[in-house]
């Protein structure tokens, strides 16, 4: 599976970005597109995540102002961010937890797709 993510940039206090994480690959089942951050110093953390059913879960500390969704056409999944503040700042990464068969057996891991980052000024 290969992931693509993008959208990141500079964006005031309060303002929003749109990230999106396009994945490709075949014979391959995705699971799950989840989207972390990691801010200098700190380490990475779980943002949110999808599921393949359409669950979704957040942290705690994005609850209310992000939304994750997926386009299935596209194959992409969104993250979409509002109300930011300073301390969102961070490189986010997308990653897919994945399924297929690999010399007959299912196989599952994960696979990162490189980082973008997010810059709220105050």
């Amino acid at each position: 599976v290969q992931l693509q993510a993008s959208g990141g940039g500079l964006v005031q206090t309060g303002g929003s970005l749109r990230l999106s994480c396009a994945a490709s690959g075949t014979g391959i089942r995705i699971n799950a597109i989840e989207w972390y951050r990691q801010a200098p110093g700190t380490e990475r953390e779980l943002v949110a995540k999808i599921t393949s059913g359409g669950s979704t879960t957040y942290a705690d500390s994005v609850k209310g102002r992000y939304v994750i969704s997926r386009d299935n056409a596209k194959n992409t999944v969104y993250l979409q961010m509002n109300s930011l503040k300073p301390e969102d700042t961070a490189v986010y990464y997308c990653a897919a937890d994945w399924g297929m068969v690999v010399d007959g057996t299912w196989t599952v891991g994960r696979h990162w797709g490189q980082g973008t980052l997010v810059t709220v000024s105050s």
